[in-house]
Order: structure tokens, then sequence, then C-alpha cells
């Protein structure tokens, strides 16, 4: 089939699954096809069944439900819009009880979309329904601290993490240039200072302006945005409710150092764990509707269309198991989820070529693969590592250590040499690595990055020069300008 023809069967599928109770795609002569007809008409429910094999485009039909559920056999059972699966995930739903109780829910539900959580992948996933035609809610609530800290909508990227981390990066970059620029020429008498306050207000302000900015969107495209905790009840019900700002505790706390005997013990009533985050997943209901949730660390493993355990639960963002925890990521994830739910579209996300930077003030980028990665799925043998140290030209004057940037690619020897591992420790890493990725969305190979002429004098023109690889063992350290 053509790719508009294609197109146009996905939806003719789902206006199909869309439009009845209980859709079952079926072959006349498939054993497992017969057990669950055999299945419905016990519990006299009346199904839409549509035999692959008695059909013309039966084979094209098959293929797009693959698209549509990952699924590449019959029988496949849909249930009030929801995919059941084959003939023993049906059996099993019948054995615990949900297939009744899909089969009893009323499918006027209140909403098309629900989305727990307005981060960047819920408000992605949000807003590309509702422009779909959707009607969608948004429930974002964040459980204020004993001392009252909360933030607004926007999630972590634009509350605690992206923004102002990257805003603080600059104000550490504008203090060491403050340092280099006496050996440029500049010269000021008055001592120099930074204020805390002046610039935590500057930053908090604009943080503001964007999660207000994240509230008009939604209004614009008709998303009911409520600030309120949701969670599960059970299957297709969702609580809303309003949490109120618990009154501060004391906690006494016990520590003990892991490189001696010491032990600190004390009563506070705040206590701070530097330790990362925890996904809140714990009060959403989940285990109510059978949602699996990893013990260990909170987070939800979801297939590669970020479908749940649950058929019609799905996940994106930082609560996945697995992936990356990069808002560009949750945001692509989150759009192409409701494209794939509501547009008809098959296009998953791209976890493995995913660019990212680490902002600290000598910045780290990288995209694909690491090197210790790269030698488990392609075999260490089949890779060339091309690496360097390089000296920016703007440390020359400033004085700065000649060999502390360093730039690599990992190749695939198999596939042409191409680049597989993008990474670089330098000035603007984040800015040089955005333009690779998409080169290596496209195929990038070590030899069109031979043949690129590099602009002089950048950082980024270092990856146009790459001769020496690790196995060669020969000496990267840069001799002087």
């Amino acid at each position: 089939l053509s790719g508009a023809a294609r197109e146009e069967l996905r939806r003719r599928l789902l206006g199909l699954i869309e439009g009845h109770r209980v859709v079952i795609f079926s072959k006349t002569y498939c054993p497992h096809s017969t057990r669950v007809k055999e299945l419905f008409s016990s519990l006299g429910v009346d199904c839409n069944i549509l035999e692959l094999d008695q059909v013309d485009e039966g084979a094209g039909v098959q293929e797009a439900l693959s698209e549509i559920t990952s699924q590449r056999t019959v029988p496949s059972v849909f249930v009030n819009r929801v995919h059941v699966g084959g003939c023993d995930h049906t059996f099993q739903a019948h054995q615990s009880g949900l297939l009744q109780q899909l089969l009893q829910q009323d499918p006027a539900y209140d909403y098309d979309l629900i989305v727990i959580g307005g981060g960047s992948g819920g408000l992605s996933c949000a807003q590309e329904a509702a422009v779909l035609g959707r009607k969608v809610m948004v429930l974002d609530f964040v459980v204020p601290s004993p001392r009252g800290t909360a933030w607004g909508l926007g999630g972590t990227c634009v509350n605690v993490g992206c923004i102002p981390k990257k805003l603080m990066h600059q104000a550490a970059l504008l203090g060491q240039a403050l340092t280099d620029s006496r050996k440029f020429g500049w010269e000021y008498s008055q001592q120099v200072r930074h204020s805390w306050a002046t610039m935590t207000e500057a930053i908090q302000s604009h943080i503001g302006s964007l999660s207000w900015g994240h509230r008009l969107a939604l209004r614009e495209k008709a998303v009911t945005y409520v600030n309120s905790y949701g969670e599960f009840v059970e299957h297709h019900k969702v609580k809303v409710q309003q949490l109120e700002r618990g009154l501060p505790g004391r906690l006494k706390v016990v520590a003990k150092s892991t490189e001696g005997t010491e032990t600190i013990e004390g009563i506070y009533n705040t206590v701070l764990l530097a330790i990362g985050r925890d996904s809140c997943t714990k009060k959403l209901g989940l285990e109510k509707i059978g949602v699996n949730v990893s013990e260990k660390t909170g987070k939800i493993p979801v297939n590669d269309e970020e479908q749940t355990s649950v058929p019609y639960v799905y996940a994106v963002g930082d609560v996945l198991e697995g992936k990356p925890q990069l808002t560009p990521v949750a945001v692509q994830a989150g759009k192409l989820l409701a494209r794939r739910l509501f547009g008809g579209r098959s296009e998953k996300c791209d976890y493995v070529n995913v660019p990212t930077v680490v902002f600290t003030p000598l910045e780290y980028g990288c995209c694909g693969y690491s090197e210790e990665k790269a030698g488990e799925v392609y075999q260490a043998e089949n890779l060339n590592v091309y690496h360097t140290l390089f000296w920016p030209l703007e440390w020359t004057v400033a004085g700065r250590d000649n060999n502390t940037c360093y730039a690599k690619i990992i190749c695939n020897k198999l596939d042409n040499d191409r680049v597989i591992g993008f990474h670089v420790l330098g000035p603007n890493a984040g800015e040089i690595t955005q333009g690779f990725a998409a080169a290596m969305k496209c195929g990038l190979t070590k030899q069109l990055l031979d043949d690129t002429i590099g602009i002089h004098p950048t950082c980024g023109e270092v990856f146009t020069t790459l001769e020496i690889t690790k196995a060669s063992g020969l000496d990267i350290t840069q001799k002087g300008c």
C-alpha cells in the first residue's frame, strides 16, 4: 500500500474500533480466534468481527493493525476502545476479572484523554491531542513541602530543572568571563561581587512568566486544566482532589559515615536529601488498575509505544523506566503518543540518538551511544573510536589549561564507519552537539565529517580533523597553540 492508502486504512480501523463495544480481528481457520469468539459468545456479548482472510485487503489490515498494537497475530481483541490483546491475553483478562470490568465500562467518558502531570511530556501530549480534536484534561499539583515550597505548571524543567539551571550556569560563566577579561585588556578597579538575591529574583520572575504561558496555551487549545491531584480509583475513573499544605514536623535523624564509625544524631524540622528524585507514582492508585511499577525505582516500564501493562494507560517523561530523563525527549514522546492515539500516525520516539548536555562550567555534550554501550551492542572489535584533546582559542590568551577539552566519536566499522556516538567536553558543548545530532539522524559517517570544511577558529571544527584512534595508542595531548 502507498503511504496515503496506509494512513487511510489506519483511520478506518481506528474508526471501527472507536465505534463498537467489542471488535475482534480474526481469521476463519485460526483455532485461537475461534476460542476467543466462543468466549464472548458464552458471555452473551455481541461482537463486531472482521475475518481478515475473507476481505480483499486483509493483509493490509493486519499490517496496519500491527502498527497500531505492536501485535502481528490474530485474534486481536478490542473492548471499549482498549486493546486487550490476543487469545492468551484475552483469557487472562477474563480470569482476572479485567475483561468483565472493561465490558461494564460506560464508553461515554467525560474526557478522551486525562493527563496526570503538567510537565513537559504531559503538556505536549495534551496540547497535541487537543489540536487533533479530542477533549482533554490536565491534572497538575505539586504537593507542598512542610515549609510550603511548591511551584506552578511546567514540571521540573521550567520550575526547578532546565530553565533555572541554565540561567545559573550563565551566571557562573559571566563570573569566569570577568576573570578572563583582564587578560584581554579590560581594566576595572571596583570590587566585583555577586548578589544571589538579585539573580534568584530575576530567574523566578522568568519562571513565573513561562508557567503562565503554559496555562494560556492550554486555555487557547480548550484543554481543561485543574490544579489538583489525580488518583485512579478504578478502571477509567480518576479522583481529583486538592491536598492541603502539611505543618512543619520534627524528625530525629541518625546518620552514619560510610568512611568510618562516626554517628551523627539530632532533632531537625527540615531534612535535605541530595540523592536525586523519586518518581511520584506511589499515590496515583496505579495498583488499583494493575499498572506495573518498578519496586526498586518507582518508575513505570512501558513498551516501545509508551504503553504500560494496562492497555489504555500510557506514560511519558522522567517517570519511564530506563529512558533518558530529558525535557525534549518527553516533549517528543508526548506529541508522538497523541498522534498515534488520535491522529492515525505510527511514528515512535527515538530513545537512542538523543542529544544532551551537562551544564557544568565546562560543558559536556553527547549524542548516541557511550563507548561502553556501543561495545555491548556492536562488539568492540567492530568499532573505530576517534578522539583528541583540544585548546579553544579563547582559552589561549586567558592562560587556561590546553589539555582539558576533549572530543570523541564512535563509529561502526560494519556500517561504513557510521557515527553512532558523539561526545564533546568544552565551551558551548550543547550548541555544538545539537547540530551534530541532526547529522547523526541523517546517517553521518566518518568520511562525511572528513569531507566537511570546518569553521575556523571554533571548537566544533575539531570533529572535521579527527585522525587518532584509541586503538592506535598515539598521544592526543596538545603540545602548543
